[in-house]
């Protein structure tokens, strides 16, 4: 499925992104990946990535914890990527699926240093709060889509920064993405890599904040459509609003990066579906949009 390729591509970039900042801080971290079925290509992509990283873990310690019903197959695949991992990684082949994630990130000893977890399948408040016990913690949920968001189970686990997207292919069904994290700057880079993978990959974007629910292409300028529509909600529900809250509206509450929202703003601006303060002058951070009154019919 083309899902599963983007999906596999979204969790390797990630980890690259990952990676170097912990090897920087920390002497020890965990890498958790859990499936509620068999899905060893995700894993194999994961350990190769950890493996390119191998240089900057000398002197470190990284645990990698694969939960996945694979059997004697999956075994022998992740054996053979371990094999080209260096000694200060360690991985842990746990049979079942996330409900298991609590118990094998305790005997991990994944508590109390960084944390990133991969989750494809259902989740509940004790995954969540297991996912949510490293210092700093990430998760990424690969979930059934449309599905109802785990934005407020997210947030009530510890990680106020959360990000959605729907990935639809032209057959098949659509999976969701869900990126937790209590850090801007993991947000932003999500948010980079989410329009930087593959355009032609068989798959296109929905944000489940859209009230329209459309699709979008994948592209490095993402058409802007959605995100008026978000920008112009978002106004009718809180009054007027600067740009910089607009633009953190956009990282926080949409699939969009918070520079798109400068190029939705121009647009709603133009079409006389929003008014500015002061009128001229540079589209900066500090000015006031508004959404503009309906036009009467009479």
């Amino acid at each position: 499925m083309p899902t599963d390729a983007v999906l596999r591509e979204l969790l390797v970039r990630h980890l690259e992104t990952w990676l170097p900042g912990v090897a920087h801080r920390a002497r020890r971290a965990t890498v958790a990946l859990a499936y509620a079925g068999d899905d060893a290509g995700t894993a194999e992509a994961a350990l190769a990535a950890v493996a390119e990283h191998a240089d900057r873990l000398r002197g470190r310690q990284l645990t990698v914890v694969v939960l996945a019903d694979g059997g004697t197959e999956l075994a022998a695949r992740l054996g053979a990527a371990e094999a080209a991992l260096p000694g200060e990684v360690a991985v842990h082949l746990v049979p079942g699926g996330p409900d298991r994630l609590p118990v094998a990130l305790k005997a991990a000893g994944a508590a109390g240093a960084p944390l990133l977890s991969y989750v494809d399948g259902p989740v509940d408040a004790a995954v969540l709060r297991a996912v949510a016990g490293g210092r700093p913690a990430e998760v990424l949920l690969a979930s059934a889509g449309p599905a109802p968001s785990t934005r407020p189970a997210l947030t009530d686990a510890g990680f106020p920064l959360v990000a959605e997207v729907d990935l639809v292919p032209a057959d098949g069904p659509a999976r969701r993405l869900t990126l937790g994290t209590g850090f801007d700057r993991s947000l932003e880079a999500f948010k980079e890599t989410l329009w930087a993978v593959d355009e032609y990959a068989g798959v296109r974007y929905r944000d489940p904040a859209d009230p329209a629910g459309r699709v979008v292409d994948i592209a490095a300028d993402p058409e802007p459509g959605p995100l008026r529509r978000e920008l112009l909600a978002e106004l009718a529900r809180s009054g007027p609003r600067t740009v910089t809250e607009l633009r953190r509206y956009a990282l926080t509450g949409t699939v969009y990066r918070a520079s798109d929202a400068v190029r939705a703003v121009t647009g709603l601006l133009a079409s006389g579906a929003v008014t500015r303060d002061p009128e001229h002058g540079r589209l900066g951070g500090d000015v006031v949009i508004t959404a503009a009154a309906p036009r009467s019919t009479a």
